[in-house]
């Protein structure tokens, strides 16, 4: 029988950022950097591929059954995003708008909420006015060096491999669900 490793190991997180992380209605998301790995691949006929990360698509279906609302702001416009965006139930997708702090703040306006309820997570520069802006701002490893600096919180994980899934279960964790949501999956073996 194999034995188990430190990996199994639950994550801790910092509780002055639970405690930001526990009144959090809306995730706004970056795409590239954050949902993949940062890479743009374009094919010899000059289309977009690109990788998202299984584990986050989970995560961003667990929170919004939790009642967290997912908005994704990206600078790029591209229908494999839309295309994703779709596939996970996402319903507020800003595509093309390098202006992300300005895009936060409208669909913060429009659903009344202050910055205090609202996790931003980015990763470079045009990121970085939303990460200051919302109540809880997230940044990866992998994310500029500056962006880094003024995060509240940078994912153990890099972008592209899990960080928003990361995310996720510690927005569940700050709400205290994150236990009952994992025990759910045990089903009958628990």
């Amino acid at each position: 029988m194999a034995t188990r490793t430190d990996c199994t190991l639950q994550p801790t997180w910092p509780q002055d950022i639970l405690d930001k992380a526990s009144d959090i209605a809306l995730l706004a998301l970056d795409v590239d950097g954050i949902m993949t790995d940062g890479s743009l691949l374009l094919s010899a006929s000059g289309d977009e591929l690109k990788s998202f990360n299984i584990l986050d698509g989970l995560g961003m279906k667990q929170a919004m059954a939790a009642g967290i609302e997912i908005a994704v702001i990206t600078g790029r416009n591209s229908p494999l995003t839309e295309r994703r965006m779709d596939s996970l139930g996402v319903k507020t997708l800003l595509q093309g708008r390098e202006d992300k702090v300005t895009a936060l703040r409208e669909i913060a306006d429009h659903r009344q909420l202050p910055p205090g309820r609202i996790a931003y997570m980015g990763d470079d520069l045009p990121d970085l006015a939303a990460i200051r802006y919302a109540g809880l701002g997230i940044t990866v490893p992998n994310g500029h060096w500056f962006v880094r600096q003024h995060a509240d919180y940078c994912t153990h994980t890099a972008g592209g491999r899990g960080a928003v899934r990361e995310l996720t279960d510690l927005l569940l964790a700050a709400r205290g669900s994150l236990e009952t949501e994992l025990q759910r999956w045990l089903g009958e073996t628990g």
